[in-house]
């Protein structure tokens, strides 16, 4: 069959264009931004990317499956229905091709999808189950963010975005998990949410296609998922949380699966079950919300069968992901690292575990309001706040951002700048930054390949 994919150089729609090149079909695509590493990758699984949207791109294929950038007006999506031609979704295409023989473990949460998914489909691997996985990065232990697998378990960063201009369900309700982990919600995705009780309502809908037999992994310290299970829950469920102050009168009935006892650097700490402890995780993960993260991936992975020692040993081995918390370079002893944090409460995440680990050393958070939500300003109040742990902030005004972040400077203090070009933010890095400094770049997007410049301006 030959497929085509519009849009096909997102992370998701380029996963699905390899998971459809590795069963066999012809695949080619086409989208706006056909530019490396993405362009490159596709090209090497052997498909053929074509620049734009333009109606000749789609005209003998046996199925066109639609991104969700894609709109009514745009020439391709024209053809295709003046066409009659045969059109689907991603998320789909997977669930008829891939997901619907295999035992799914889907990760939803607004924060933390990503690395939870990278851990998971690692555990299982390292367990020798050989899974399948579609992740929105790449983990550094596969190096690729997606392939179908051999074995009879596939792991799915399920994104509540929604599914095609055609279909407005959140992606994550076409994959039917029988393991779900729910980190975490909080209002995002401003662009398609009038408010937080409309994705409440969509993780709703997830839940209810989880089956009897299937477990439920959930944070017990998020309320806004208690209100959603409480709408109604008919799965088996294991909550997990992270002890501190508040948590000190636990119920073991309540709160299953127990992190205690972090080392200051926070890279370890012991794994406790209704009150017994299970092992120590001793790796390389930064910060209160990669520990929330390994733990959901721990009881996830139980469920298909890996004991809770495997899953330690593995955690071990696990590299981490491809622009979470990634260390880009190192010059002169100062320290750059790329991170994708782009909600207020990722960002506080991310400058907390890099804080734990560098201790009093200078930190300098630079942020990109690169996201859809953060672009209209809906978290700008917030902003400041999460910022509180860097020593230095430097904040990036793009032109086509409306709302001005001098606000947020400005309760921030002295310490923090408000800059509109990239080349000042490197200039000002080069001037200040000094041995033992640590650079945190933070942008969900290119940000203008700033990292390596940072690097060059400093060697």
């Amino acid at each position: 069959m030959h497929i085509h994919i519009l849009g096909i150089c997102g992370t998701f729609m380029g996963g699905i264009a390899v998971l459809a090149r590795q069963a066999g079909h012809k695949v080619t695509g086409s989208d706006e931004n056909v530019y490396p590493p993405m362009s490159t990758q596709l090209q090497e699984q052997g498909i053929e990317l074509m620049q734009g949207y333009s109606s000749s791109h789609v005209n003998q294929q046996d199925q066109v499956v639609v991104g969700n950038v894609m709109s009514r007006g745009n020439e391709a999506i024209e053809q295709v229905l003046n066409k009659n031609m045969s059109y689907t979704s991603g998320p789909q295409w997977l669930s008829e091709n891939v997901l619907k023989d295999k035992w799914v473990l889907a990760v939803a949460g607004t924060h933390g999808k990503t690395t939870t998914s990278s851990i998971l489909a690692w555990i299982l691997e390292y367990a020798g189950l050989q899974p399948g996985f579609l992740i929105g990065g790449v983990p550094a232990n596969f190096g690729v963010s997606a392939r179908l697998g051999d074995g009879a378990f596939f792991v799915v960063e399920a994104d509540e975005y929604d599914t095609a201009f055609f279909d407005k369900r959140s992606k994550f309700v076409h994959y039917h998990p029988r393991t779900l982990v729910l980190n975490n919600l909080e209002f995002d995705h401003a662009d398609i949410f009038e408010d937080l009780n409309a994705i409440k309502k969509q993780f709703h809908h997830l839940i209810r296609t989880v089956p009897g037999e299937g477990l439920i992994v959930h944070n017990a310290d998020e309320e806004n998922l208690d209100d959603v299970l409480a709408q109604g829950c008919w799965s088996q469920k294991a909550a997990f949380t992270h002890r501190d102050n508040k948590h000190e009168t636990l119920d073991p009935s309540a709160n299953d699966w127990v992190i205690s006892d972090v080392s200051k650097d926070g890279r370890r700490f012991d794994v406790s079950y209704k009150q017994h402890k299970l092992g120590t995780v001793d790796g390389h993960l930064l910060g209160p919300h990669n520990r929330m993260n390994a733990l959901a991936a721990i009881v996830a992975a139980q469920h298909v069968g890996v004991p809770v020692e495997q899953s330690i040993n593995a955690l071990k081995e696990f590299k981490g992901v491809k622009r979470r918390m990634e260390v880009i370079g190192e010059v002169d002893k100062v320290t750059i690292y790329d991170d994708f944090a782009h909600h207020p409460t990722a960002i506080q995440d991310t400058l907390q575990g890099l804080r734990d680990a560098v201790g009093d050393s200078r930190i300098w958070a630079v942020l990109e309001p690169r996201s859809n939500t953060m672009r209209m300003g809906v978290h700008k109040q917030l902003l400041a706040a999460s910022l509180e742990l860097a020593d230095e902030v430097i904040m990036f005004q793009p032109a086509d951002v409306d709302w001005d972040m001098q606000s947020v400077i400005d309760s921030l203090g002295a310490t923090a700048k408000l800059i509109r070009s990239i080349e000042g933010i490197v200039g000002l890095l080069v001037e200040q930054a000094r041995p033992g400094d640590h650079i945190l770049v933070m942008s969900n997007g290119a940000f203008g390949g700033i990292h390596q410049k940072i690097l060059a301006a400093l060697t």
